[in-house]
């Protein structure tokens, strides 16, 4: 990795200072808790650096739109401040909710999503208006929610409504990662994501097994459903389910050619003794195919020992990872058509919090050029670019409602236990994501 800017080391001190301060407010969006709490106090930090801040309502939590700056070009930034729920805590070998350093890594609920983001970025804009006198010299618009981590809810129809208000030439959106060896990985992308849940009852009550001679038993007619989703490799079977996914351009496929590696590192982080791909088919199944997943499975006995019982019913949860084209309404409709075809007409189909449709930018976009660009000055080696990440979130607003190209690229890493306990990330990331955010401001502006 190249060597820090002197100039940048307060204003790194003083991102890390702010990050402290966000992880101990208590902001998850499943529970709604400490939301406006937290909305005022990233106002707060905005507001002191300049930046007009506008607050609305959304359906769980405030969204705050903010604006500061002026020049050539413009950079929307996306964040949130939500986070996911801390369970279970005895897992968490410090406190969540208070930043605790070991060993060169920071560990907290939101350290990295998304709150180590937000600070490591806000770090960035103080230093470029200390470089410039106490003036910005490119606009930055920023849009942070506290409703990702429940799905968005508010989200798509915001986007749509102030569009005026969020234009600009790129985005820079609200994630990204280190590999081992310190390079930057950036994504350009991002799958949909619609999770569901299948329900089945066959009788008011439970009963005893020995009726499973005459009754039908709902866990095994759930697993027939689940069953029947995927082959052995991994591929959706629900007829028709491919039709509407989008080639590749040629410039997905030489960025897909330029990837590293085959996974081995996630492999050898959670111990993986099943994969369903390697080699060249891990980056391509990962970036540009759809996946069907279960989540979870409910009903029946769960507890020690034998209880010989029928369960009245049961329920898988699913979540559905799409690609561009894919419409999670349509994918829906197609479920429903191909349990009725396998004779589970009475297995009902429950929508679970908001879909998110899939998202990909131009690989060849100037914007994304610059944010490489900007990447290699700051870590001093090129980029891994990934056509798409394999995770989702709400990015398709952003391309559809105001037609710009979205960049992920931020301060993860490969171990960094996001949505789990002891969370985490290495204080020299946070250090670079702050050396990356100067470097693109810097360039953007002199665009």
């Amino acid at each position: 990795m190249t060597s820090l800017s002197s100039d940048l080391l307060p204003h790194i001190e003083r991102g890390l200072a702010d990050l402290r301060d966000l992880v101990a407010l208590e902001s998850v969006s499943a529970q709604g808790r400490m939301l406006p709490e937290t909305a005022a106090f990233v106002t707060r930090l905005l507001e002191a650096e300049g930046f007009a801040v506008r607050e609305y309502p959304g359906k769980v939590a405030p969204v705050l739109v903010a604006e500061a700056g002026e020049g050539p070009a413009t950079l929307l930034i996306y964040n949130h401040y939500d986070v996911q729920p801390e369970d279970p805590l005895e897992l968490w070998e410090t406190p969540p909710f208070t930043l605790t350093e070991r060993d060169g890594r920071l560990y907290g609920r939101g350290a990295s999503d998304d709150k180590g983001e937000f600070a490591s970025r806000l770090a960035a804009v103080r230093a470029v208006r200390a470089r410039h006198g106490g003036r910005l010299p490119l606009r930055v618009r920023w849009l942070i929610e506290g409703e990702e981590e429940v799905g968005s809810p508010t989200l798509e129809r915001f986007v749509a409504e102030h569009a005026d208000e969020l234009r600009a030439d790129g985005c820079w959106w609200e994630f990204g990662s280190v590999d081992p060896e310190g390079r930057p990985v950036m994504y350009l992308g991002l799958k949909g994501v619609m999770c569901l849940e299948l329900r089945c009852r066959v009788a008011a009550s439970d009963l005893h097994s020995s009726l499973g001679a005459v009754v039908d038993n709902p866990l095994y007619r759930l697993a027939r459903a689940a069953a029947s989703l995927r082959d052995e490799a991994g591929r959706v079977t629900i007829p028709s389910f491919y039709e509407d996914v989008r080639e590749p351009s040629p410039a997905d496929w030489e960025a897909l050619a330029r990837l590293p590696g085959d996974g081995e590192s996630v492999r050898e982080t959670y111990g993986v003794t099943q994969p369903l791909a390697t080699g060249p088919a891990y980056h391509e199944r990962l970036n540009f195919h759809p996946v069907v997943n279960v989540n979870g499975w409910g009903g029946g006995y769960q507890d020690a020992g034998s209880k010989t019982v029928l369960p009245a019913a049961g329920f898988v949860k699913l979540d559905f990872r799409l690609v561009p084209d894919q419409d999670p309404a349509r994918v829906l409709s197609l479920l429903r058509a191909h349990l009725d075809a396998q004779g589970l007409e009475d297995v009902e189909i429950v929508e679970l919090e908001a879909h998110q449709r899939p998202a990909r930018a131009d690989a060849a976009h100037p914007f994304v050029r610059a944010c490489t660009e900007a990447a290699r000055e700051a870590y001093g080696a090129a980029p891994i670019v990934n056509p798409s990440s394999g995770g989702s979130g709400p990015m398709q607003p952003f391309m559809a409602a105001l037609g710009v190209p979205c960049v992920a690229l931020g301060i993860g890493n490969v171990g960094g236990r996001v949505h789990a306990p002891n969370e985490n990330i290495l204080r020299e990331h946070f250090e670079k994501g702050v050396a990356f955010g100067v470097a693109l401001l810097e360039r953007l502006a002199r665009a």
